[in-house]
């Protein structure tokens, strides 16, 4: 591990981390503080970027690969292309962490989890995750009182002088049958309005190979059932009206089926299990200035998913088991932002949000059939104040959720206060150098099922709380040839309390508030830009976090005071990307060192670190009528034989070649 750490903290020589961005008041009076500043250097959170220029020199196709790439953030992947990916911030699980899609989040009542992997990156201009509020006012409630938000902002057609459209057809083919076709295609109605199409699926057989271990002896085995199709759709709608007014309609579609591989124990035969899964939402953006000083943000959406779970064994009085849940989500949003004066700006926000949940799980059984529904109230207020060199942001959350269900008990109202706080400043004038701090109080909700689900839910559980603290320096320089040189560090302590965790009682395993987890750490970012030679230029990023989860919930229990499942220590990446007049090269690495797979930190259940490499290789031709980009990537470059999630091995050396057309 100290090699390791050391190669981590070399890559850190150089690094890149956020979007170069003008820093601004909410409204039209924008005050320039530091115009070539990073976002993330002046914030007065945590709050990190990926632009799209980056996704492409690094091969990056899907939204999971590129989180990884984050300091703090962790990724569940059960392996395989169509294995479920989910993303977690600080060890704080899942349900933590808001995920917005155009500044309007995406939500799954039923678990808490939304699978990050089935979003591509095709059509996105930026990926951005914020540890903490962000600095701009104009935000959802919800994004207010979660831990973290992570935000895919889509691209916006653009078209050139006396184009009105452009029609963008890429085709890319890889290992273990992958092959997915993709178009986009963009359109402008008068000066306005524009709109876009698009669509792409996606295939693979996922039988790749890995090294059995039993004992002495090593087999070479391949992975099966891990098969994916899919299929996704997407139309986007811009308008822009008279008075400067803007309206964002969205309208997305995905469907797949696939094999889940299940855990690789010795021989045991493949799985039988399969699942399909369809989502389907419509969300529109309103955004109007009101007066010089007012602006006000409306959002409403519709959300219906579907999914079907089946599997085939003896073990089942049918010879299988079939589970389908439909879920359905109405949600409103409005943001009022008001200038009071210069460099005081505030913004009251208010969500409502009505989901309902069906399935067949009930059915044929002695258990009643909840059927629930629930109502969701969301306010938040929230002020930013900047005074010389000092800014400070705040923020104060207030949730109300009420249930109600067809059959049995249903549990009580959940109401909630979150507060934060957070603070920037610089501590020289003529050096960019910050010193910040956060404190922020969330909380999550029991899902569907932690409250309902067979014989596992209790309708008794309260909300599992978390105090986040944390406090960091920021850093950034230019000189000559050097664009930048930028250096960010942030020591956080998170207190988990009521942990939402299965736990068993007399004769079966329940749902209940158990457990207490303390969580120290520490994110280290760092980033340069070097030009070279004309046309020459080269990008560093790295970022690396040390962390330690432990648990806390009972002094006598084995597993007091020991890292929680999963969680590494140090984990970290590094990319380089080296621009020439003739071909782009990326190289990427992601690491994560020794962990357990148990609660219990005993040597059978440690789990060895790993890194993997990748290398792309890009170049664009401009012919005489449209462009074209070719693409191949190597990941996994070492072939090396790891697995993220005990079990469930991930895939080793893959070759992926793509073309892309823009008309």
């Amino acid at each position: 591990m100290r090699k390791q750490i050391g190669i981590i903290i070399g890559v850190l020589a150089f690094a890149q981390t956020t979007l170069a961005q003008k820093d601004s008041i909410l409204l039209d009076n924008v005050e320039v503080v530091a115009s070539m500043l990073h976002r993330n250097i002046s914030s007065a959170t945590n709050i990190q970027t990926i632009q799209k220029a980056d996704l492409i020199d690094l091969g990056i196709d899907n939204v999971a690969d590129a989180v990884k790439r984050f300091a703090g953030v962790s990724v569940r992947d059960y392996g395989g292309i169509g294995g479920m990916k989910t993303v977690s911030i600080h060890n704080l699980g899942t349900h933590h962490v808001a995920i917005s899609y155009d500044g309007v989040t995406l939500s799954n009542t039923q678990a808490g989890q939304i699978d990050i992997g089935r979003y591509d990156t095709d059509n996105l201009s930026s990926i951005s995750l914020s540890l903490g509020d962000e600095d701009q006012l104009m935000l959802a409630a919800r994004q207010y009182v979660s831990a973290g938000v992570l935000a895919l902002k889509s691209e916006r057609p653009h078209f050139e002088a006396n184009r009105t459209n452009h029609l963008k057809v890429n085709l890319t083919a890889g290992s273990f049958g992958y092959l997915s076709p993709a178009f986009r295609y963009s359109h402008r109605i008068g000066g306005r309005t524009s709109v876009s199409f698009q669509g792409k699926m996606m295939r693979a057989d996922g039988q790749y190979p890995y090294t059995l271990t039993n004992g002495r002896l090593k087999t070479r085995e391949h992975r099966y059932n891990s098969d994916i199709q899919s299929w996704q759709g997407e139309v986007n709608l811009y308008h822009t009206f008279a008075n400067a007014n803007e309206l964002d309609v969205k309208a997305y579609w995905y469907y797949s089926q696939r094999g889940l591989p299940g855990a690789v124990i010795l021989y045991a035969n493949p799985s039988e299990e399969r699942m399909w899964d369809e989502d389907f939402f419509v969300q529109s953006v309103y955004r109007a200035h009101l007066h010089q000083r007012l602006q006000l943000e409306a959002r409403l959406k519709y959300t219906h998913s579907w999914n079907k779970y089946r599997d085939v064994g003896s073990e089942y009085p049918s010879g299988e088991q079939v589970d389908i849940d439909r879920q359905d989500e109405y949600y409103g949003s409005a943001t009022l932002g008001w200038n009071i004066a210069k460099g005081l700006d505030m913004s009251i926000a208010e969500d409502l949000s009505y989901n309902k949940l069906k399935n067949n799980v009930y059915v044929n059984t002695n258990y009643d059939v909840p059927l629930p529904t629930r109502l969701t109230s969301i306010s938040a207020l929230a002020m930013k104040w900047r005074i010389n060199r000092l800014k400070i942001n705040g923020s104060l959350g207030y949730t109300y959720a009420h249930e109600m269900v067809e059959a049995g008990n249903k549990p009580a109202d959940k109401t909630r206060f979150t507060p934060s706080i957070a603070l920037n400043y610089r501590l020289l004038a003529h050096i960019p150098l910050f010193f910040r701090a956060m404190w922020k109080n969330t909380f999550r909700v029991p899902t569907f099922n932690d409250l309902y689900y067979r014989r596992l839910g209790n309708v008794n559980l309260r909300p599992e709380i978390a105090h986040q603290y944390s406090t960091g320096l920021t850093w950034e320089t230019h000189y000559r040839a050097l664009r930048y040189l930028s250096f960010t560090v942030d020591g956080y302590y998170h207190d988990v309390r009521d942990k939402i965790v299965a736990f068993p009682s007399t004769y079966v395993w329940r749902m209940a508030n158990y457990g207490k987890v303390d969580i120290w750490g520490v994110d280290m970012t760092m980033g340069a830009q070097v030009d070279i030679a004309s046309r020459w230029n080269a990008k560093f990023s790295a970022a690396a976090t040390w962390q330690q989860a432990l648990d806390k919930t009972n002094t006598t229990s084995q597993t007091y005071n020991s890292m929680l499942p999963y969680t590494p220590k140090w984990s970290g990446n590094g990319s380089i990307v080296l621009s020439t007049p003739w071909l782009n090269i990326g190289y990427s690495v992601i690491m994560q060192g020794s962990r357990y797979s148990s609660a219990q930190n005993k040597l059978e259940y440690r789990m060895n670190a790993f890194w993997e490499h990748s290398l792309t290789l890009n170049r664009e031709f401009q012919l005489k009528s449209f462009r074209l980009n070719l693409q191949a990537k190597v990941t996994n470059l070492t072939d090396q034989q790891y697995e993220i999630i005990q079990y469930y091995p991930m895939p080793g050396r893959q070759f992926t070649f793509s073309g892309t057309f823009y008309f």
